[in-house]
């Protein structure tokens, strides 16, 4: 089991999941984040940070969002680890 981005981030990329990892699992896109499957502990600290609630465990992908599991997998490996230090796209 890993954990999964969904499309609730796109166009947010709120970080409060990255500060709580303890592992360099999340990974940033333009306008959202993913998580790499093969760097994901399980821990689930993540879940309860993210303001949009756009992080499930992949057994728990609403079957709309199911795309995404595969979409973190792939996109995960070629992106730059996300540091927490970039803006939030999101307008509160």
């Amino acid at each position: 089991m890993t954990h999964v981005v969904v499309a609730a981030c796109v166009d947010k990329k709120y970080q409060e999941c990255v500060a709580v990892c303890p592992v360099e699992c999340f990974h940033e896109a333009d306008t959202y984040l993913v998580i790499d499957p093969d760097e994901c502990i399980d821990c689930g600290a993540c879940i309860p940070e993210c303001p949009v609630e756009a992080i499930f465990a992949d057994t728990d992908v609403p079957d709309e969002e199911e795309e995404w599991i595969e979409r973190n997998e792939v996109e995960a490996p070629d992106l730059p680890v996300a540091m927490g230090d970039s803006p939030v796209l999101a307008d509160d």
